[in-house]
């Protein structure tokens, strides 16, 4: 198999400040990067809230994969269709309804916590319904940026903030919301979420002089032609083939730790963390009174994972053109699953929060320098489609990841499953690196 080496996105980073930042001088990007910070934060503070909702009304680790499962059911239908309407209308409308759904999806969670009427099954029906929302959104938000920068001049750049954004969200978001569920319970968590969607919605609103990528079918009758079109470009690009890979096998056993933090935070590290517990919510010195201390484990250890993002997402904006990345993704490939066997035999809290800030740099080194890479090597005409596919096979194999790890949790427990995925990921991205070294070499 011979993989191409893809080309840089142009110039080098001369001062760090600029350079690290470029992208932010096209409005219409500022003004999203704003917007979906704040609602990216709101997301987080909903995905911690609810997988101690999950949590709490079940008290399995299969649980918390069902609902991930269950929100991949749409995902399959709806990818490659997404994709092919990402290239046919413009991506400012379609990211703008999908956003919508997923802010109508959060008030209804909200609505039925605050009544106390929620059970297991409406969280399994909105999880339904935030899948299918994030199958047409993520296809065409991908395809965006590209819009947004005006060209690929700064698109590597500003898919490494995209990556920071999302990243800061994922320290601010779970700290934010181990603090509010643990005062007022997760209700309040999903309220807040459902607020923050006000933020990106308005972005999109205020955005003007869209230069115009989609590129409307004639007929009806093409849409399918349209789609096919795109996978066919997907399994003929060996390079794109290698990269999806790649990722699915992370996502597939590396991600679900992700699914299983509720079960470290709440049970196998709980007694190491007693300590860090009793300086927040002692009744006597603590810094307040908390209702549910069990989330702030959880929230730590979320927020540390999202430290770790946001310095990978800076470094991989900051990196000049003349950088290999190929040579720093497959870093990441190796470290991120060698850093979980660490964090699946730890039984102390310092040390996992330790590892976990390593567990969030290379996940993301990983993940940003593969979804850069991808867009670099797809044409402006095809970009909403490879992404589609891109995005689909990462929500599959994640969602379905969450649920093979949280089916062994319940049966071996949460280490070994965390550790077995992880020791498996490891050995393929060994794999990818000896058999495949022109992967190193992709700038």
């Amino acid at each position: 198999m011979t993989i191409k080496t893809l080309p840089s996105s142009g110039g080098g980073v001369h001062l760090p400040g600029r350079g690290t930042f470029r992208a932010l001088r096209h409005r219409n990007y500022r003004i999203w990067f704003i917007g979906q910070t704040i609602s990216l934060i709101g997301t987080w503070m909903q995905t911690m809230a609810q997988q101690v909702l999950v949590y709490r009304l079940t008290g399995s680790a299969a649980a918390l994969g069902i609902v991930s499962f269950v929100g991949l059911i749409p995902v399959i239908p709806l990818s490659f269709w997404a994709g092919s309407l990402a290239d046919r209308y413009p991506k400012q409308k379609v990211v703008l309804f999908a956003q919508m759904g997923m802010m109508a999806q959060a008030i209804a969670l909200a609505v039925l916590t605050w009544l106390g009427v929620v059970q297991i099954w409406h969280v399994y029906l909105l999880s339904f319904l935030f899948g299918a929302f994030t199958a047409i959104d993520l296809p065409a938000r991908q395809a965006f940026t590209v819009v947004l920068v005006e060209g690929k001049e700064d698109l590597t750049n500003a898919i490494g903030l995209n990556s920071a954004m999302f990243n800061t969200a994922r320290a601010l978001g779970p700290a934010l919301a181990g603090m509010v569920v643990a005062a007022t319970g997760e209700a309040m968590a999903f309220s807040l979420n459902a607020a923050t969607f006000l933020a990106v919605i308005a972005s999109l609103l205020l955005m003007r002089d869209l230069p115009n990528s989609s590129r409307p079918l004639h007929q009806r009758s093409d849409t399918v032609k349209h789609m096919i079109e795109g996978m066919r470009f997907v399994f003929s690009n060996r390079a794109i083939s290698v990269l999806i890979s790649l990722v699915a096998v992370s996502a597939f056993l590396s991600m679900p730790f992700n699914t299983l933090m509720p079960v470290f935070g709440g049970e196998i590290l709980m007694e190491s963390a007693r300590p860090v517990i009793a300086f927040f919510c002692d009744p006597q010195g603590g810094l307040f009174h908390c209702q549910s201390p069990e989330a702030l484990p959880l929230g730590i250890l979320l927020t540390t994972v999202g430290i770790g993002a946001v310095i990978a997402a800076l470094s991989v904006a900051s990196l000049p053109s003349s950088a290999q990345r190929g040579r720093w993704l497959t870093f990441g490939n190796l470290a991120f699953p060698a850093l979980l066997i660490g964090f699946a035999l730890s039984r102390s809290f310092i040390l996992s929060v330790l590892v976990m800030l390593g567990v969030g740099f290379c996940f993301v080194l990983q993940n940003a320098l593969a979804n850069t890479l991808l867009q670099i090597a797809s044409p402006d005409e095809l970009r909403g489609r490879v992404m589609s596919f891109y995005t689909m096979t990462f929500q599959v194999t994640m969602r379905l990841g969450g649920l093979q790890a949280g089916l062994v949790a319940d049966w071996l427990g949460a280490p070994f499953s965390i550790g077995v995925g992880a020791v498996v990921s490891l050995l393929y991205g060994l794999f990818v690196a000896l058999r495949f070294p022109a992967v190193r070499e992709m700038k």
